[in-house]
């Protein structure tokens, strides 16, 4: 893609530098990028109508009547029956049509899947500055928030909740979507503390019918979250320790799993596939996350929607190489590649929002035998967990310790 400068754009468009860049700084131009301290404008970006004209207002109005409801209500479209066939992706998008902001909503969605996150970034900007209704606008900010994991964009991050909080709610129920919504976002960064006591408990009768599949995709990453947080003693819960709720989460994903496949919705069965098998990874029964990532890994290749599985190479490690890899090694080079850059991404991101310091120097083997160590395992345990020898499982703590510069103890603060 090829971009302008601020005087460059200016002076195509006929308006002041200093007029332009508070457009930019106030979101108000599709694609317009900072890079360092300039801002960088797609040329293929059209001038926006000036907003403080009375024909700019009427054109809004006007557009906003033209908005054509979501066919489904709920933010999530792609975890919807809109999306149900490995394979469909396209004839999917093709079959909205007639509903052009839903169209670019799926089509965004899907391309996210897919770890297309350039077009995700436009889409989202494209939603969020054409006065879109209320589940597009909740979306867009979504996406926008994804975009920055995978950018390590802190201010994309924060601008993208407050395009969230400031979408139109009109109802309770509205209400309800917003803070979920948010909460879900927070969720892939592993905080789960601005979660309402109602998600907490699992009661899902506030959302919209059509948002259950993403409801429950989202509970499974919080029962994860709380189940490792515990396992690393990074959170105390009275009468649980150690694995000990890891072990039993998976009783509560499976049902999700099954209900997924007669929702026929291919995304959430996808994200509860990997949830599961990044759960029994952890809690030792690599058998059972095996038959999930299979199982996964198979509904994903037809539409290469490799982005979701990218997510997981942080908590799966070797093992979701080793899978993907018997299957077609040049695939595995693709995910892991997106790999590379989510993890980037979500390193420096959840660094900033957490106030911490991540390791990102690790190998994963490494990585695996630091969390195991967070674990509380023994040197013992964690050789025979990985099947490897006590000396290299030292080797590898030293490693760990030297290059992060904590001592065992506290390595569950850098993974």
């Amino acid at each position: 893609m090829e971009y302008w400068n601020i005087t460059q754009t200016a002076e195509n468009w006929g308006i002041s530098p200093r007029r332009l860049q508070t457009l930019c700084a106030a979101g108000k131009i599709p694609g317009a990028t900072r890079f360092g301290k300039a801002w960088m404008i797609p040329k293929s970006t059209q001038k926006p109508a000036d907003g403080r004209t009375k024909a700019s207002k009427e054109q809004r109005s006007s557009a906003t009547k033209k908005n054509m409801p979501m066919p489904r209500k709920t933010p999530f479209l792609h975890m919807t029956d809109l999306y149900s066939s490995p394979g469909d992706g396209e004839k999917s998008i093709a079959a909205l049509e007639s509903n052009p902001e839903a169209q670019v909503l799926l089509a965004a969605e899907i391309a996210y899947s897919k770890g297309d996150i350039e077009k995700v970034y436009e889409s989202a900007y494209y939603l969020l500055h054409q006065h879109s209704g209320f589940y597009a606008m909740i979306s867009a900010g979504m996406l926008l928030a994804l975009c920055a994991i995978w950018r390590g964009d802190l201010h994309m991050w924060r601008q993208a909740k407050i395009h969230m909080a400031e979408a139109p709610a009109k109802t309770d129920a509205d209400r309800d979507i917003v803070t979920f919504s948010i909460t879900a976002v927070d969720s892939v960064l592993y905080d789960v503390t601005s979660f309402p006591d109602w998600f907490k408990m699992g009661r899902f009768e506030l959302l919209p019918a059509d948002a259950l599949p993403a409801a429950k995709v989202f509970y499974a990453k919080y029962l994860y979250a709380v189940g490792y947080s515990l396992a690393t003693k990074q959170l105390q819960l009275q009468g649980l320790q150690g694995l000990s709720l890891l072990t039993v989460i998976p009783n509560a994903i499976e049902p999700m799993i099954s209900q997924a496949i007669v929702d026929n919705s291919i995304i959430a069965e996808i994200y509860l596939r990997m949830t599961c098998a990044a759960t029994y990874h952890n809690g030792g029964n690599n058998e059972q996350a095996i038959y999930h990532i299979d199982r996964a890994v198979a509904l994903a290749l037809p539409d290469k929607l490799y982005g979701i599985l990218a997510e997981y190479g942080r908590t799966l490690g070797s093992l979701l190489e080793q899978r993907i890899s018997r299957i077609d090694p040049a695939v595995w080079q693709t995910v892991h590649g997106l790999y590379c850059t989510y993890f980037a991404g979500w390193t420096k991101l959840s660094g900033s929002v957490r106030g911490k310091n991540l390791a990102t120097t690790l190998t994963p083997k490494e990585r695996e035998v630091a969390k195991l160590a967070a674990f509380g395992f023994k040197n013992g345990q964690i050789a025979a967990t990985l099947n490897m020898s006590v000396s290299s499982v030292k080797q590898a703590v030293t490693s760990v310790s030297n290059k992060t510069g904590m001592p065992r103890e506290d390595f569950a603060a850098i993974l």
